[in-house]
């Protein structure tokens, strides 16, 4: 399936955040990409430019393509609650994300290549589908194989915690103690305006 294997700083300038992580060269420019900056953009943006850009920077940041995109937020649609609410925590419930906020990777695409490469189980099976949906009470963890891998040791230790995670660093597994609560994602999204795009 297709990815966005292009330069990941020239998209968090696109969107005027880091949403791929600490990055320095964000950091040391972080005008929107081209030749003019922010000479260039626009001086008013419509409503719809507002929430497109708004559904393709939750897409750069989960790893999604559109019509995968598009799937879940229908099925966020049929649950109930809000929907808005209901799309991030169905994304933030995918195994590669999860594989993630544990601490197993640095970043979301390199959690997504060690789910596709076998490394990770799912209450002891080998799942190498990074979409999954993981339940509360399901357990995560590296293959025996796998846990002496360098970048996964360098991952956690500088992994950060989360209150609906339980991490067990000498074992390299963790549990999904719960579904988060929205205001527990850190992310900085606003889903309305994805919500509002799709209802037109």
């Amino acid at each position: 399936m297709a990815r966005y294997t292009g330069p990941k700083t020239r998209i968090a300038r696109k969107f005027g955040e880091p949403i791929y992580g600490a990055d320095k060269v964000f950091e040391r420019r972080n005008t929107p990409p081209g030749q003019h900056g922010l000479a260039a953009k626009r001086k008013k943006q419509k409503e719809y430019g507002t929430q497109l850009k708004e559904k393709q920077k939750v897409k750069y940041m989960y790893g999604v393509l559109e019509r995968q995109f598009r799937n879940t937020y229908d099925k966020a649609s049929r649950m109930k609650g809000q929907k808005g609410e209901n799309l991030i925590l169905l994304l933030e419930t995918r195994l590669d994300n999860l594989v993630y906020r544990l601490g197993f990777a640095p970043s979301r695409p390199a959690a997504r290549q060690l789910v596709l490469h076998r490394h990770i189980t799912l209450d002891g099976d080998v799942c190498n589908i990074p979409s999954a949906q993981v339940k509360p009470g399901q357990v995560i963890a590296v293959r025996e194989r796998s846990k002496s891998l360098e970048v996964i040791q360098a991952a956690v230790a500088s992994a950060s915690k989360y209150s609906w995670l339980e991490l067990d660093a000498q074992a390299l597994s963790g549990k999904l103690l719960n579904v988060p609560a929205r205001a527990e994602v850190p992310e900085n999204i606003n889903e309305q305006l994805i919500v509002d795009l799709y209802s037109k």
